[in-house]
C-alpha cells in the first residue's frame, strides 16, 4: 500500500485493561494527525485510579494466569504466534500507524510492521534458552542462581516510532514470564492497542498486556511510583528519564532502563570510500523520520580537505526530498510531530543563526501550502561547540557542519558534553576506525554505516546522560529478570 484516504481509518481508543477495552476513565485528550493538524480522535486521560487498576490486573493475572510459571517452550510458542499475527496485520497496521505518527504508510508496513513482528519472534526464543545457572562450589555443596520475573513491568514507549519502540519493552518483558501495563505517548495512542488485541488472540493471558492512555505527568507518573510496578523502562528525553530516576527512588527504589537522549557524531575522514555513498548515508542519518530518532547524526565532522564537495553532495540529497502527508505515495519528508516541536526547531535554527552560524540549506518550514508542521532539511556551518544547535538535541532534520584536520581533533571535537548515544566513523583505515570505536564515548558506534539493522542481537543504550541499561539484545532479556542466589548444603 503506497497511500491510502485517512477518512477510512477507523480508530479504536480507550485503555485496554484485562483483555478488553475501558473508556470510562478520565477526560478526553484530543489527538492531533501531524500531517495536517487535524484533530481526528480522543483518548482519555487515566488518573492513577485507572492506573492502579490496570497494574492490579496485571499482578493479578501474573499471580493466576500461569504465565510467568508456563513452561518455556510454551510460552514462546504463543509469542511467535503472536509474531505471525503481526505480519499478517501490516494491511491494518500499517495505515493506522502512519495515519497519527510521523511514519509514511509506505515505511510503516515495509519496515516497521515486519521489524516489530521478529522483534517478537526473536525474544520469544530467549524464553527456553536463558536462565539462571548452576554455580562452582565445593563438593560438599550446591550452588545456582534462580531467572525469575518482576511480575509486573511498567513501560513508557515514545511517539517517534510508536510500534517498533513499544515491541522492545513488550517482547523480552513478555518472553521473560512477566505481565505488563504499557503508557504509550498520547501523541500516537492507537497502534500498540491493536498489538494488546493481537496478543490476546495469539493466547496471552487477559491482563498480561495492558495498555492505559494519559500523559506523562498524570497517567506516567502514576504507572511511575505505583509500588506493585517491579521494574521501569522507558525512552524519551532525558529530562524525563531524570524524572522517572527520582520517581524510582522516592517509591521503592525499583530499577530502570533507560533510553534517552543523543547528539550523535558523524566523523567522515578524506579516505572515506564512494563519497556519493557516505553523503547518502549522512543524509539519511539526519533526515529519516524528519530527524526525530533519538540516534540521528545531528553534528557531521569532517576533515577539511572534502568538506566542501560533501556539503554540496548532501543538499542535493536534501533538495530532492519530498514533503507530504503519511498516507500519501512518494512522501520522502515526513511531518514534525506537532506545530509546538516544529516551532522549538525553527528557534533553535534561529538562534544558532543569530550566533553567527551560516545557512547552507533549509532554515525554514515547508511551503504554506503543505498543511501540517513540515520541516525542510537544514545545514549549517561555520558553527562553534558552544552553538546551541550543536549542544543541544534538536529532534529534527537539522545537521550542523564543523571541520578538522587531525584525528586528535576529530575526537575531541566529537564527544560530547553530556551525551553519548551513537556514533558514526567513515573511513578506509581499519587502524583508525577501531582507535574510535575505543576512544568514542558513545553507547553504539557504525563505522561505513549508519543506523541500526535487523540484527537483533547487537544491545542499543547510552552513555552518560543518553540513558541507562539496554534495549534489544541479551542484556534486555535479562533486565526483565531478577537472579535469586542459592547454596545448598548437601550434608545438612
Amino acid at each position: 500500500m503506497d497511500s491510502f484516504n485517512p477518512a477510512d481509518i477507523v480508530v479504536r481508543g480507550g485503555h485496554f485493561i484485562g483483555g478488553e477495552y475501558v473508556d470510562e476513565y478520565g477526560r478526553g485528550i484530543d489527538v492531533l494527525r501531524p500531517s495536517d493538524g487535524v484533530a481526528y480522535a480522543a483518548v482519555p486521560l487515566g488518573d492513577a485510579a485507572l492506573v492502579d487498576r490496570a497494574v492490579a490486573n496485571a499482578w493479578h493475572a501474573f499471580r493466576t494466569s500461569g504465565w510467568g510459571r508456563m513452561a518455556p517452550r510454551e510460552r514462546a510458542r504463543i509469542l511467535r504466534r503472536f509474531a505471525d499475527l503481526v505480519a499478517a496485520d501490516a494491511a491494518t497496521l500499517g495505515p493506522l500507524e502512519a495515519l497519527g505518527s510521523t511514519r509514511p504508510v509506505r515505511d510503516a508496513i515495509a519496515w516497521d510492521v515486519p521489524f516489530t513482528a521478529e522483534g517478537i519472534r526473536f525474544y520469544a526464543e530467549f524464553a527456553d534458552k536463558v536462565g539462571g545457572d548452576v554455580t562452582a562450589t565445593d563438593q560438599d555443596h550446591l550452588g545456582m542462581t534462580i531467572a525469575e520475573p518482576y511480575g509486573v513491568i511498567g513501560a513508557i514507549a515514545p511517539w517517534n516510532f510508536p510500534l517498533v519502540m513499544a515491541s522492545w519493552k513488550i517482547a523480552p518483558a513478555l518472553a521473560a514470564g512477566n505481565a505488563i501495563v504499557l503508557k504509550p505517548s498520547e501523541m500516537t495512542p492507537f497502534s500498540v492497542l491493536r498489538l494488546a488485541e493481537l496478543a490476546v488472540q495469539a493466547g496471552v493471558p487477559a491482563g498480561i498486556f495492558n495498555v492505559v492512555q494519559g500523559d506523562g505527568r498524570t497517567t506516567g507518573d502514576a504507572l511511575v511510583r505505583h509500588p506493585k510496578v517491579g521494574k521501569i523502562t522507558f525512552t524519551g528525553s532525558t529530562r524525563t528519564g531524570a524524572a522517572i530516576m527520582a520517581a524510582c527512588a522516592q517509591t521503592g527504589t525499583k530499577p530502570v532502563t533507560l533510553e534517552l537522549g543523543g547528539k550523535s557524531p558523524q566523523i567522515v575522514f578524506a579516505d572515506a570510500p564512494r563519497l556519493d555513498d557516505v553523503a547518502r548515508r549522512i543524509a539519511a542519518g539526519i533526515t529519516t523520520n524528519a530527524g526525530q530518532v533519538c540516534v540521528a547524526g545531528s553534528r557531521l565532522l569532517v576533515e577539511r580537505s572534502i568538506a566542501e564537495p560533501l556539503a554540496e553532495r548532501i543538499e542535493r540529497i536534501f533538495a530532492g526530498l519530498k514533503p507530504g502527508a503519511t498516507w500519501q505515495a512518494g512522501t520522502t519528508l515526513p511531518p514534525i510531530i506537532s506545530e509546538t516541536q516544529a516551532a522549538r526547531i525553527d528557534a533553535i535554527v534561529g538562534r544558532t543563526l543569530d550566533s553567527g552560524a551560516t545557512l547552507r540549506y533549509g532554515g525554514q518550514r515547508a511551503d504554506a501550502a503543505t498543511p501540517g508542521a513540515f520541516y525542510m532539511p537544514t545545514l549549517l556551518s561555520g558553527v562553534t561547540r558552544e552553538a546551541e544547535a550543536v549542544r543541544e538535541e534538536v529532534f529534527g532534520p537539522v545537521l550542523t557542519l564543523q571541520t578538522f584536520d587531525t584525528e586528535e581533533e576529530a575526537l575531541e571535537l566529537a564527544q560530547h558534553p553530556e551525551y553519548g548515544l551513537a556514533a558514526g566513523v567513515h573511513t578506509a583505515d581499519l587502524g583508525r576506525a577501531l582507535r574510535f570505536v575505543r576512544g568514542l564515548e558513545a553507547g553504539t558506534v557504525w563505522v561505513n554505516r549508519y543506523g541500526r539493522s535487523a540484527d537483533f542481537m547487537i544491545p542499543t543504550g547510552g552513555y552518560k546522560r543518553s540513558g541507562i541499561g539496554k534495549d534489544l539484545g541479551k542484556q534486555a532479556y535479562e533486565a526483565n529478570l531478577r537472579f535469586k542466589s542459592v547454596l545448598i548444603d548437601l550434608h545438612g
